[in-house]
């Protein structure tokens, strides 16, 4: 790994490290990515000490949180029925292909996080929709593992950097590229978050059965949607880094912290590597490619809730 130049000393240690993997990851970063990481991420120096604790727990503890909501409705955690493996939707167009391709499910007469939720009858995990963006995203996966759900598999949209990326085609995001803030809170700024590998193979081996193509590599994950400049894009185009998103980074980190799988299957909905910002929304591939994705990440769930425990994708 290529280190930073050295920096300031905070609470006796040195306030810059060494970009590294989270251990037990099967991804590496490039050299070039990298390199590009610590430049852009210059600013980690003070987010580090700010923002991370190692202290174990927070003054409210996402498992108290839920025994208290659920506790003024009579009601445990253990007994909503959440199953161990769950599948989100970022986008209201991705939900409702979802629920119709699982036969229209009866929502939960219990919401959590004030979100519907489906035991889909033939399958052996829950759905339920994530808010969009880093902080609303993290709370409710936050919520989900205290009640006792373990491995969660993520359906959205992302922004394709790669010129070879077209509209619809699907992404499976390996690393997370943190420019969001809710991450630097579970990880220390130096480590770079990554999905289950062993979650990312599966998605992978149903594409193969199914015959769709998967593209695979980093993402970038913002928090300001309106603020992804040329400059930025061609910074990261550069690093060889893929897409663009406002969740995955964040979601690993908590799923390294939680010592829980998380991973995601995007479709390209609008291409940002041209001169101007280019949306597919309501292209026929972006319909194709939203098709795909629910019926693969379908399979991917059902295959993840029966493999064994734990698939050993973190350390």
């Amino acid at each position: 790994m290529n280190r930073l130049s050295k920096g300031k000393k905070t609470g006796g240690q040195s306030a810059t490290m060494p970009l590294t993997i989270w251990e037990g990851s099967a991804y590496a970063p490039t050299a070039l990515v990298t390199d590009v990481l610590e430049t852009h991420c210059s600013y980690r120096k003070w987010m580090s000490p700010m923002f991370y604790s190692p202290e174990p727990t927070g003054r409210i503890e996402p498992s108290d949180f839920i025994s208290y909501v659920l506790s003024r409705r009579g009601l445990e955690a253990l007994s909503l029925g959440l199953r161990d493996t769950v599948l989100l939707t970022f986008i209201p167009e991705l939900e409702r292909r979802l629920l119709k391709r699982l036969g229209s499910p009866a929502p939960h007469p219990q919401p959590i996080q004030r979100q519907s939720w489906y035991n889909p009858d033939g399958h052996a995990f829950s759905a339920i929709a994530s808010p969009m963006g880093a902080p609303m995203a993290v709370m409710l996966l936050e919520q989900l593992i205290a009640i006792g759900a373990r491995r969660f598999l993520y359906l959205g949209f992302c922004g394709a950097l790669n010129p070879s990326y077209q509209i619809g085609d699907c992404f499976v995001p390996t690393t997370g590229v943190r420019e969001e803030g809710t991450s630097y809170h579970y990880l220390p700024a130096h480590v770079i978050p990554a999905a289950s590998a062993q979650a990312n193979a599966l998605l992978h081996a149903q594409a193969a059965a199914q015959g769709v193509m998967v593209r695979s590599g980093a993402i970038w994950t913002t928090d300001a949607l309106y603020r992804e400049t040329a400059s930025k894009i061609s910074q990261f185009q550069e690093a060889g880094i893929h897409a663009v998103d406002m969740e995955m980074a964040a979601l690993f980190a908590v799923a390294h912290y939680r010592a829980c799988d998380v991973a995601a299957l995007l479709v390209v909905s609008d291409e940002c590597y041209h001169p101007t910002w280019q949306p597919g929304f309501g292209h026929a591939r972006m319909r194709q490619g939203c098709r795909d994705a629910v019926d693969l990440c379908i399979r991917a769930a059902d295959q993840l809730a029966a493999a064994p425990a734990p698939l050993g994708g973190y350390a």
